[in-house]
């Protein structure tokens, strides 16, 4: 049960697209383009509706490529939103971007692309973790304990659910977890043998991005 719930939460947001007749939906490929501009949360990334370049102030030339990487090299980014009003965001606090059709998520120490897109998404991001530890200083005429600070980057790999913005580790067993909406795929992977659960990841993410279909609004 507590499975179920976790896999639900993970799946199903209340804060999603509306399906009503005035929306219009596409369904995704390959070749669709996300819109271009920022996102302040998730949900402007399911809508397809960014803080469009156009509405952002900046010094910066707009048709460069780096742009982005200009704005969000500043502490804070500045536009108007839908009533003309000029608003400030911290770099920090935005979801992410789009530039050329492709989405970028703000997490761990950097804005990483998201390499697949479908109801189950990967993508892979730089993560830098600190540790602290104790020296002990045995060989000095009055013993003490010297606490220093180290930290290490690691690059990992991750899994973000569409629908909800849910980010977890690419592991086996969150495959599996995600899989369990759809029992003839998570029966299937199930029977697999650990080794090859590790190794066949990718293929049932895909697998299952292609039953399940991922549809986007067209604003």
């Amino acid at each position: 049960m507590k499975s179920f719930l976790f896999v639900f939460f993970l799946f199903y947001s209340f804060v999603g697209y509306s399906q009503a007749d005035s929306i219009k939906l596409i369904k995704y490929s390959p070749k669709f383009r996300f819109k271009e501009g920022v996102y302040l949360n998730h949900t402007q990334m399911v809508n397809n509706k960014p803080i469009a370049k156009s509405r952002i102030i900046s010094k910066y030339n707009k048709k460069s490529f780096e742009f982005y990487d200009k704005i969000l090299g500043e502490e804070t980014i500045n536009y108007y939103d839908d009533y003309g009003l000029r608003k400030e965001v911290d770099v920090f606090n935005l979801w992410g971007f789009c530039r050329r059709g492709s989405i970028f998520v703000n997490w761990g120490d950097e804005f990483s692309r998201v390499t697949v897109i479908g109801s189950i998404c990967h993508f892979v991001s730089a993560i830098t973790f600190t540790e602290e530890r104790v020296y002990n200083d045995s060989y000095s005429y009055s013993s003490y304990n010297t606490p220093t600070t180290t930290s290490r980057t690691e690059v990992r790999q991750f899994l973000m659910v569409f629908a909800t913005g849910k980010i977890i580790d690419y592991s086996y067993e969150n495959v599996l977890l995600l899989l369990m909406t759809d029992t003839e795929l998570y029966d299937e992977y199930n029977k697999l043998k650990k080794k090859k659960k590790k190794e066949m990841k990718f293929l049932y993410v895909r697998k299952f991005n292609e039953k399940q279909k991922l549809y986007i609004p067209i604003n």
